[in-house]
């Protein structure tokens, strides 16, 4: 039988494989979420989230020296705050003494070079678990009055030594509100990392655990969008670049790659995704229970997520994922 074309030529060898892969994974794609606590000496194991853990600041500094030696080299924060200083205001957000803003200078001058992103959002310091002003007597979000606090969050992360900060509330006009303080405060350098499309998901269940952090009522659906939409999320990201942003993020990522495709076609900045918590759960549990391999799937996850267009993808799977890549 003659055969003009055979594909099967390319597919020969791994060799031949690797030389026209169309994706390539790197340690640079990566950024590295990383949870902090009050205290000393804690790694605390989240039991959704296996082999993942919550870190006193003390570890959090040995855990980001040595993701630097490894190649990681970006990193995303997360503080868990007490709740005795949890409240309706959030004004825990803009402590310059804060868990968040101590973490953030320790991790820069222990490792100068380190990109830190951190986490905008009310959550943490929410008595009621969500991510802005709860109005008491209707239950509904307030929006502008949580676009003032949380750029008061923003300024501070910058002032501790922020490159980047990464508001994942989802309030409307957050983004040109930050970029504004920042240059109005002289911090022109610090950069915007916009989850711009965040969907309303119940892949995020792990995470809350890990910070204690879920709603004390309702949901999220209010701020966060409607996972049947496509095109608003097109709309919400056009947005966030029209007003400042630097880097668009979709979240969830592995039942989202037909936002993260439809989003880099859209925009000419870095498109970012967010591997989240309950996707990682999943990939571990199915890899406990036997059924799936652990260490081609999380290969195969991540490329699929690049693959659809993300530049930088936010895993929890990041140390793993360098350690495969060899």
């Amino acid at each position: 039988m003659f055969l003009q074309r055979r594909n099967r030529i390319t597919r020969r060898s791994a060799a031949i494989r690797s030389l026209v892969a169309e994706t390539v994974l790197t340690p640079n794609d990566f950024i590295l979420p990383i949870f902090i606590d009050e205290g000393e000496n804690i790694k605390y194991e989240i039991p959704s989230m296996p082999g993942y853990f919550r870190y006193s600041l003390d570890n959090t500094v040995k855990e980001v020296k040595e993701l630097w030696k490894m190649g990681i080299k970006s990193v995303l924060l997360f503080v868990k705050c007490d709740d005795k200083v949890k409240d309706n205001t959030g004004k825990e957000s803009w402590n310059k003494n804060g868990l968040m803003q101590r973490s953030i200078s320790a991790i820069k001058d222990a490792v100068p070079e380190m990109v830190v992103m951190t986490d905008v959002a009310l959550d943490p310091y929410s008595e009621y678990g969500h991510d802005g002003i709860v109005d008491i007597a209707s239950g509904y979000i307030l929006n502008d009055e949580t676009v003032d606090a949380l750029t008061l969050m923003s300024l501070s992360h910058a002032e501790a030594g922020a490159d980047f900060i990464a508001p994942s509330d989802m309030m409307d006009g957050r983004i040109g509100a930050f970029r504004k303080a920042l240059e109005e405060n002289n911090f022109s350098n610090v950069g915007i990392m916009s989850y711009s499309a965040k969907y309303a998901s119940c892949f995020y269940g792990p995470f809350r655990d890990a910070l204690d952090s879920a709603p004390g009522f309702g949901d999220k659906k209010t701020y966060q969008m409607n996972y049947a939409n496509r095109i608003e999320a097109i709309n919400e990201t056009l947005q966030d670049v029209e007003q400042g942003a630097d880097i668009v993020m979709v979240k969830p990522a592995m039942a989202y790659l037909d936002i993260i495709r439809e989003v880099k076609n859209a925009v000419t900045i870095p498109v970012s995704a967010y591997h989240v918590s309950g996707e990682y759960a999943m990939i571990k549990a199915a890899a406990k229970m036997g059924w799936l391999d652990e260490d081609k799937l999380i290969l195969e996850s991540l490329t699929s997520i690049k693959r659809a267009g993300a530049d930088l993808i936010a895993t929890y799977f990041a140390k793993d994922a360098v350690k495969l890549l060899g």
